[in-house]
């Protein structure tokens, strides 16, 4: 009952601030807060909150609510309405719900493979994590994360990324670092170069050749092929001595202190299959109930499923590879590329328009579960035996995400018409119907494909396991101002902080402890900065209200 009442809260948040301000609050660390909060109620009914566990179903269950409804459910749907076409809501909907529930699928088959490790940085699950234990043991732990969260709320409240911050103390080092300079170049294009590169479409030629590459990675993989281990947070000084995000390596770790994935690559392998497979499925359910049978001739027809399909999956695991290293998922950027292909090839605009709710759908629902897993997987690390714990833990938390994203529907599937005859259409959504009536202009196409080749090669030169291509991208798309100048600050300040705290040591174990010891006090940190501008996110509703 506390799950569903927490999760309705924010599938209402979520609607609000998508439809009003074109922004979806990060409720993990706040309905862990919340959760906190309830367990130290001095009721005997309540007093089961008090487990971190507990709280991690809370939390997940409340940040899939959140998502599927503004992200997953409320963008894709808006768009045929944006369109004027009313009658394509509902069976948009139907699409959204598959492409919500597949992506949640994958993602539930496959964390945890080489593709996608719990070793990586998920950063905001780690902010989670954190937020949870600090809340179970108090003290210096719950002082840090309090001042820290106090910084992060002022720090927003003054309209500076905070969260970007935050991010930069918990995520991987090298694929922030080059989220950082994507960026500070995004920013400061328009008045150093007079270009605005976003509008030459230079940031969407770079994810074009960047994500084909990421696929080509992803695809070797699958088959088995051999990769780079991840470097989990990369930490400038010393990643090849420190754990997994800093912390000691949970039972069955390899040899590089790196836990050993509890999917395997038969697994990793089935389940993209899988979901390519469910994704096809869900694009035809799509064409039929939108009517794109008696308007298509069936070569085309069976081209536009197939393209859905495609998309679908590209989506989904371009925007969980940024996700996983940054903490940023660039959503709408990679919906607009797929929409710009579907321009290039001449789709008309109700087909095109149906390609892009339903490849909306997906992605950020993939993200926001890889988030809350590896909070769970932080939480349950030191359970003796761990991996049947881990297993049993990771499917109660999709459990609990199949709640809010149930509690999500039944929201936006009442609320979605006083929202949209109001004039409160999500952003996004009329940025797509206004790029699908005006058409391309065909210098575009010869952009994309010209800024595909660096991009490819950075993606080449960094390898699967940074990401740099997507994450140089990613950078330039999000542009959000000053977030360029936070991160790289808050690397520079982890590089020195992880230095100045190994100076004295004499071996590679000394250092290695060091190392752990300075990370899981910056974790600390960065969550605490994370909570604090979720908490700002989450006071723009008084103003969207």
């Amino acid at each position: 009952m506390l799950t569903v009442l927490l999760s309705v809260l924010g599938a209402l948040i979520g609607v609000v601030l998508i439809t009003s301000l074109g922004v979806s609050p990060n409720t993990a660390v706040i309905g862990a807060l919340v959760a906190m909060v309830i367990g130290r109620v001095p009721l005997r009914v309540l007093r089961g909150m008090r487990s971190p566990h507990r709280q991690n179903l809370v939390q997940s269950a409340v940040s899939g609510s959140t998502f599927a409804a503004a992200n997953s459910l409320m963008t894709p749907i808006a768009v045929p309405f944006a369109l004027g076409r009313t009658d394509l809501v509902w069976p948009m909907l139907g699409g959204a719900v598959i492409g919500l529930a597949v992506d949640s699928w994958v993602l539930y088959r496959v964390f945890d493979s080489r593709l996608l490790p719990a070793s990586n940085a998920w950063p905001a699950g780690i902010a989670a994590a954190e937020t949870i234990k600090a809340g179970d043991s108090g003290g210096r732990k719950a002082a840090v994360l309090g001042v820290s969260a106090l910084v992060g709320l002022v720090g927003a409240a003054f309209k500076l990324p905070t969260s970007a911050a935050g991010v930069a103390f918990l995520g991987n080092i090298w694929a922030l670092l080059m989220f950082g300079v994507g960026l500070l170049v995004a920013q400061y294009a328009p008045t150093v170069l007079h270009t605005d590169l976003s509008a030459a479409h230079v940031p969407h030629g770079l994810m074009i050749g960047a994500g084909l590459v990421a696929l080509g990675q992803a695809i070797r993989l699958m088959r088995g092929g051999r990769g780079k281990r991840p470097d989990a947070r990369g930490s400038g000084a010393g990643a090849e001595d420190a754990g997994a995000d800093g912390a000691p390596a949970a039972p069955g770790a390899g040899a590089a202190g790196l836990p050993e994935p509890t999917v395997g690559t038969g697994r990793l392998r089935r389940g993209l299959l899988e979901g390519m497979g469910l994704f096809l499925v869900g694009a035809l359910v799509v064409a039929l109930t939108g009517g794109l049978m008696g308007g298509m001739a069936p070569a085309a027809l069976v081209g536009w499923v197939a393209l859905a399909g495609v998309a679908a999956v590209a989506h989904q695991l371009i925007v969980g590879l940024a996700a996983m290293h940054s903490g940023w998922f660039p959503a709408f950027a990679v919906t607009l590329i797929v929409l710009i292909v579907g321009l290039f090839l001449h789709i008309p605009t109700v087909p095109l328009a149906l390609l892009v709710g339903y490849t909306a759908s997906t992605g950020p629902a993939f993200a926001d579960l890889g988030y809350d897993f590896k909070a769970g997987w932080l939480l349950r690390r030191d359970a003796v035996p761990w991996q049947p714990f881990e297993l049993d833990g990771r499917r109660q938390q999709y459990i609990a995400q199949l709640l809010g994203f149930g509690v999500a529907l039944v929201v936006v599937a009442v609320a979605w018409h006083s929202f949209f005859t109001d004039g409160r259409v999500p952003p996004v959504s009329k940025v797509y119907v206004t790029t699908i009536t005006t058409g391309l202009d065909p210098d575009v196409m010869r952009t994309l494909l010209l800024w595909a080749i660096p991009g490819a090669l950075i993606q080449l030169i960094g390898g699967s396991s940074r990401q740099l291509g997507v994450l140089l991208a990613t950078g330039l798309l999000v542009a959000t101002p000053q977030a360029g100048w936070m991160v790289l600050g808050a690397l520079a300040v982890r590089y020195g902080y992880v230095r100045w705290r190994r100076r004295g040591a004499r071996d590679a174990a000394e250092r290695r402890r060091s190392d752990e010891e300075a990370d899981n006090e910056l974790s600390l940190v960065g969550a605490g900065l994370v909570a604090g501008s979720s908490l700002n996110d989450l006071g723009q509703l008084t103003k969207a209200l």
